[in-house]
């Protein structure tokens, strides 16, 4: 670690010079930002709870209705796996693989992430079309706004990465492209992070 170092796992690795030292302030402040985003879901899981109840849910259909618990674990795979290919690109960079390598784990991660999109916008739809759309209750409107709320930062994780395969192509690995992949890497975890809590609290627990 160099002497400048002063959040560990932040870093881009000493031996990248200007680019280790950018990171420490540059990605350490958008993890701090990030922050204010789990303040955000953090209001809604409470609104969430507290339309979890048969009051909250209005006479509308509710969990055991509406869930495909098997769609969800697929969703979860693709999303934790896309988390795991995202340490390929962070290895990529430390360690000089080239440009090649690192592009393609930004595909694959972008490719899983489209996967989980892909199979959380059918469950939307067919829960529409068994009645449970938004407006129906409190509790479908908490539903949908966590769960899409997540959905769209996945979906702004994608454009970012096409960004990123952009700015690489263009740019080559320069140091700003290694910390915008070092802050784009705490972001795509984040994603993670909140995922888990919506599988957990939003999927599971009604169904206990």
């Amino acid at each position: 670690m160099s002497e400048n170092s002063l959040y560990p796992g932040l870093n881009v690795g000493e031996m990248h010079d200007e680019a280790d030292v950018q990171a420490e302030a540059t990605v350490f402040g958008f993890w701090v930002f990030l922050m204010s985003d789990l303040i955000i879901f953090g209001i809604l899981f409470a609104s969430y709870a507290s339309y979890l109840n048969p009051m909250g849910m209005a006479g509308g259909p509710g969990p055991k209705e509406l869930f495909d618990l098997n769609s969800v674990a697929i969703q979860t795979a693709f999303l934790l796996v896309g988390g795991v290919a995202y340490a390929g690109v962070s290895l990529a960079v430390k360690y000089d693989h080239g440009r090649g390598k690192l592009l393609t784990w930004l595909l694959v991660c972008a490719a899983l992430g489209a996967g989980f999109l892909f199979f959380e916008v059918r469950d939307f739809m067919t829960q529409a079309g068994k009645g449970g759309t938004p407006q129906v209750s409190g509790w479908l409107s908490s539903y949908w706004t966590l769960v899409g709320l997540h959905g769209i930062h996945v979906f702004s994780g994608i454009l970012w990465i096409f960004a990123m395969i952009g700015q690489i192509a263009t740019r080559g690995v320069d140091d700003m492209v290694k910390v915008r992949l070092s802050m784009l890497g705490v972001f795509w975890h984040f994603l993670d992070l909140i995922w888990v809590g919506i599988f957990s609290f939003v999927f599971l627990v009604p169904l206990a």
